[in-house]
């Protein structure tokens, strides 16, 4: 899972980067539009994976992962190339999922924080950046046709694209159309910046965070948001002493790292679960969407699995920890074999069984 942050000069969106992902990164980085994005990987804590590792006794223990993203500072005319340059733009609509990070603190040399504004500017770009695009588009079909090259493939694509324009002309997200299978294959390559589901960080001083629920009823009308205190949290991440951390988590109230609620959340509004594969050899988490079927699983293992599924051994991680081991589960009948149509469950344990 990618996920790439964005927001505003100044709306602390590299402290928001270090806070999840522990990074270092420069927070004035993004002085020149030049800089490079910051990336990092964050392993998706799960207690399942820890027992499971200890219990199985296994040699390598691997988690799901998040990879984070941490964009140049967004603006108005971002769309047009005056911030982002081309491979920026394309390195976002690649994300799975795009955070707008907006700014609820304070600063000497900064105005009053104008989050949901702020979230408009934003939001308006995206749209813009996708109208510039599917226009685009729309003028080469043109042309195509202008020099005879009238096919049905071309004429079904501008359909859908003019379809699409008009629905961003009205301000709205290409998430919000409907399309059925065909037409998804068509447009599947543009990657939309404004299909893609987003959500909103609330960037909060230590001071008012969790203070503001009228201001977080607001944004969340459109959008799923979270709260971070991140400059505190940031602070938080550098601790060596879990101990200490936890104590001054403590006193604003924060119940978990950054890192741990962004994971959850983020698993929640995307919709995926984890299956489990287990083993002396590796205890390991995947992830797949919520819906995904044992055939899908098995192909998210590898490709070969999947080709010559045969069956899945399948139990849950609450049912094994219940029995107490394997043997157990097979005792107390809680041990299925699965066809490749199953719907697999958060939790699931999986063994594939394949011929190829």
């Amino acid at each position: 899972m990618k996920i790439g942050l964005l927001g505003l000069p100044n709306s602390g969106k590299t402290t928001i980067f270090n806070a999840l992902t522990k990074s270092e990164a420069e927070v004035t980085a993004y002085a020149s539009n030049k800089a490079e994005p910051n990336i990092a990987i964050v392993e998706v804590g799960d207690e399942r994976i820890t027992r499971l590792s200890h219990m199985y006794k296994s040699k390598k223990t691997t988690y799901a992962t998040i990879e984070m993203v941490d964009f140049v500072g967004f603006s108005e005319d971002t769309s047009r190339g005056e911030d982002f340059s081309n491979a920026q733009m394309s390195l976002v609509k690649n994300m799975d999922a795009l955070a707008l990070v907006v700014r609820n603190f304070t600063d000497d040399l900064m105005e009053s924080p104008t989050p949901v504004a702020d979230i408009e500017t934003m939001d308006s770009e995206l749209i813009l950046s996708d109208m510039i695009g599917t226009e685009n588009r729309i003028e080469r079909i043109k042309w195509n046709f202008k020099r005879g090259k009238m096919t049905n493939k071309l004429q079904f694509e501008e359909r859908i694209l003019r379809k699409i324009q008009k629905e961003l002309n009205n301000s709205r997200h290409v998430s919000e159309l409907s399309f059925n299978s065909e037409e998804e294959k068509v447009i599947s390559g543009f990657q939309f910046a404004t299909k893609k589901p987003f959500f909103v960080i609330l960037n909060s001083s230590e001071e008012n965070f969790g203070r503001d629920n009228e201001l977080m009823a607001k944004i969340e009308e459109k959008y799923k948001t979270i709260e971070f205190a991140g400059k505190f949290e940031m602070e938080l991440s550098h601790l060596c002493d879990e101990k200490e951390a936890c104590l001054f988590m403590e006193d604003i109230g924060i119940k978990e790292s950054a890192r741990d609620r962004l994971t959850r959340f983020a698993y929640e509004m995307l919709g995926y679960i984890s299956f489990i594969t287990v083993g002396t050899d590796e205890v390991r988490a995947w992830t797949i969407h919520d819906g995904n079927t044992a055939l899908e699983a098995a192909e998210t293992i590898h490709s070969d699995l999947a080709r010559g599924f045969i069956r899945a051994e399948c139990f849950s991680y609450n049912e094994l920890i219940d029995c107490g081991s394997e043997k157990g589960v097979r005792d107390k009948g809680h041990f299925r074999l699965e066809g490749k149509d199953y719907i697999i469950k958060d939790g699931d344990i999986l063994n594939i069984r394949f011929n190829v």
